[in-house]
């Protein structure tokens, strides 16, 4: 601890400042100004790196980042086929016609959106982008960051998984996600950028939890936006290395203010009951929770219909159950914080997006699956919280929900953006240091990659 830290603990400090006081002769007056001038330099000047904030959004944090310079990016000018050829090929499976122009092209309306927005972000005009974190340069030379904009989620759902659709050509060529993954890494690898650092500097968006699944293995070095870790392996991920998203919420946003007038029930579900691997805690949930009075649990497949139900059901609910589904995220935790519902979330493996300067703890309760699974434990304690603390939990939800907004010129957008840029010191530490190390026969992971969940520190009720 240096001499400054330990000046700045002591004046944070009563216990020492009263010894001081009781060890100490009066000082001189010249000595007095000598100390007040200090401590309003050391307020105004010093920056601790970790800071704890009593609301649910580090503004400090936030603040000194938004001073940072930006960090140049390179978006590459794909083959049509990885962008808006994408979203025609999706039209075109659902029995869609061509359209004249690529502007006319709609992106579809989904949870893995971000991909779009990204993308439209960086093809604005510069002055629509002048609050961003990032700016986009024309030279790849000048580039820091190299952005691939391939819609790999939509690539992933292009061939409807039920197909209905009686327009269809029987000779239309069929969609092939797969190869289409392969073409994208055959062209990166023509390209003299990716291959100078092998793909560290560039970025890549996956979503969907299986997205890029056929390539992932070999664009691992790059960072990944990814939702979660639920289909990744150790080795392709982490949270020092790659930036954790939000999904695009579903249902609209609430537009009221806080209170618990209009919010009768205690607690709200709407989704798939039965699930796979992670999402075994659903049908346990059901179970323990149906029966219960002012609890409206109820399976439901994603429609319009279930969309309204789930908006009138969030938008009059205190608490809103976020479970694990196939993989540890959903965006129903994001269609809760936008209809300021508390999130209850049970999912013991999940990771959570912009944590630098959002406390999850603020605006929403963890409780771990084991005790979530016993009769009335996760009831009592809903119904044992204070209104008091359900408006203050309402309160910092409503302070954050610009984060999940992808549509906000201050929300979503920028703020991956922001994340993307606090990568770029270790982008070139990797760089640097990949010039350098000699080949190493090991079955170790790479230093660089810190896996989630891994701390073994318990946060449940």
């Amino acid at each position: 601890m240096n001499l400054r830290t330990k000046f700045t603990a002591a004046r944070y400090s009563p216990s020492i400042t009263k010894m001081a006081r009781r060890s100490h002769h009066r000082p001189t007056l010249a000595l007095t100004c000598l100390i007040t001038l200090y401590v309003l330099y050391s307020f105004f000047t010093y920056s601790p790196f970790y800071h704890i904030s009593s609301t649910s959004v580090d503004l400090v944090n936030e603040g000194i980042l938004n001073r940072s310079p930006k960090v140049k990016v390179y978006m590459y000018d794909l083959p049509r086929r990885f962008t808006y050829g994408v979203i025609e090929s999706y039209v075109f499976a659902r029995g869609g016609e061509a359209v004249g122009s690529d502007a006319l092209l709609k992106y579809p309306g989904n949870q893995h959106s971000a991909e779009w927005y990204l993308f439209s972000h960086l093809n604005r005009m510069d002055q629509d982008r002048a609050d961003s974190f990032v700016t986009r340069v024309n030279n790849p030379d000048e580039a820091e960051l190299f952005y691939v904009p391939f819609f790999s989620s939509l690539s992933l759902v292009v061939n409807p998984i039920r197909p209905n659709v009686t327009n269809v050509p029987l000779d239309s060529p069929v969609y092939n996600d797969e190869q289409t993954q392969e073409d994208l890494l055959e062209w990166l690898e023509g390209q003299v950028y990716w291959k100078r650092n092998d793909g560290r500097d560039h970025v890549f968006i996956c979503q969907d939890p299986n997205a890029l699944y056929k390539i992932v293995d070999r664009v691992k070095n790059g960072i990944l936006l990814v939702s979660d870790f639920g289909r990744l392996a150790p080795n392709q991920a982490s949270l020092v290395k790659d930036v954790i998203l939000p999904y695009s919420h579903r249902i609209n946003t609430y537009k009221g203010e806080i209170g618990l007038e209009n919010r009768k029930s205690l607690l709200f579900f709407m989704g798939n009951r039965y699930r796979k691997e992670g999402g075994k805690i659903r049908d346990m949930l059901f179970q323990v929770l149906e029966n219960e009075p002012d609890v409206i649990i109820k399976h439901g497949a994603q429609s319009r219909e279930s969309r309204r139900a789930a908006t009138q059901g969030m938008h009059t609910s205190r608490f809103c159950l976020h479970p694990a589904g196939d993989t540890p995220s959903a965006c129903r935790l994001f269609d809760a914080i936008v209809s300021l519902c508390v999130p209850v979330i049970v999912s013991d493996f999940i990771e959570l997006p912009f944590e630098d300067v959002i406390d999850y703890n603020k605006i929403s309760i963890f409780v771990d699956t084991k005790n979530a699974g016993r009769p009335g434990h996760l009831v009592n304690i809903l119904r044992n919280m204070s209104p008091e603390k359900i408006l203050e939990y309402q309160k910092e939800l409503k302070e954050v929900k610009r984060y999940f907004e992808y549509e906000d010129p201050k929300g979503t957008v920028k703020e991956i953006w922001r994340q993307v840029s606090l990568k770029l010191p270790l982008v070139k530490l990797m760089c640097n240091r990949n010039k350098r190390v000699m080949v190493r026969d090991s079955t170790q992971p790479d230093c660089s990659c810190l896996c989630s969940n891994q701390s073994g520190v318990s946060t449940t009720l």
